[in-house]
């Protein structure tokens, strides 16, 4: 199926590694350029090598999404390099302190200033320069957190927090042709990543873990979350709106604790 992407501008955060990569690479492979961020100069410096496609233009920055202003320049040289934005992937997430009682009240502003604010942070940015009516789209990576209980409450209720923002966004940029959407993953397994250290640290934990919880018996890829953003993205989903859309091969509890 041709998504429709073909010479769009995305912009991502996050997109040197696992879900956010996989998204960048998703995107470039339906001919969309795409402008992306990370932390590490040197990730971001092999990713864009990486990501290179024919007819495809790759822009990779470095930014700290919580410090002020450092995903605005990105979102801003982007624009001015390629001429508009069309979509946003507002994909960095994380958690900060330990279990809800013993994080500090520091550890709860952190953790959603890392979800919900960076991607607020990012769409308002991005939606000055998005002039294409009909074809601009957004998608906040959440995750199942957002509803289904587990350890780090102050992760869950940023996450929760994200799909509330999409579908207020969805209504308020309405108007204006503006698509806003959360993609929310289960427990996905890359390399590098957490649930990568735990299965080899845990290994039978890791084991139980996916017996009990995963009708297929597996974790998620990269992959098939990237593949759902890209859909999500598209015109082909041009009435698909304020939905919050869950990729986890119907997982039941989104911890192994």
């Amino acid at each position: 199926m041709d998504l429709g992407l073909t010479g769009h501008v995305a912009f991502v955060t996050g997109g040197t590694r696992g879900i956010g990569r996989a998204i960048c690479r998703a995107l470039a492979a339906e001919g969309c350029h795409v402008g992306f961020c990370a932390r590490d100069p040197a990730a971001v410096a092999r990713t864009a090598a990486e990501l290179s496609v024919p007819a495809v233009r790759i822009r990779g920055g470095v930014a700290d999404v919580t410090v002020p202003g450092s995903v605005e320049r990105l979102v801003d040289a982007t624009a001015a390099e390629f001429g508009e934005i069309h979509h946003v992937v507002a994909n960095v997430g994380g958690t900060v302190g330990q279990a809800s009682l013993e994080a500090t009240a520091e550890d709860w502003v952190r953790t959603f200033d890392l979800n919900a604010g960076h991607a607020i942070r990012v769409v308002r940015a991005a939606v000055a320069y998005m002039r294409a009516p009909e074809e601009s789209s957004i998608v906040i990576v959440s995750s199942i957190s957002g509803w289904k209980p587990g350890p780090r409450a102050q992760y869950g209720a940023a996450k929760a927090a994200e799909i509330f923002a999409a579908a207020a966004l969805a209504r308020e940029l309405g108007p204006r042709r503006i698509r806003v959407n959360t993609v929310s993953p289960g427990s996905i397994l890359f390399s590098g990543g957490g649930w990568d250290r735990f299965r080899r640290e845990h290994g039978a934990r890791f084991e139980a873990f996916v017996a009990q919880e995963f009708p297929w018996q597996r974790l998620g890829t990269a992959e098939e979350v990237a593949d759902v953003v890209a859909f999500v993205l598209s015109p082909r989903a041009r009435w698909v709106n304020g939905a919050n859309i869950a990729v986890d091969g119907a997982q039941n509890r989104p911890s192994a604790l």
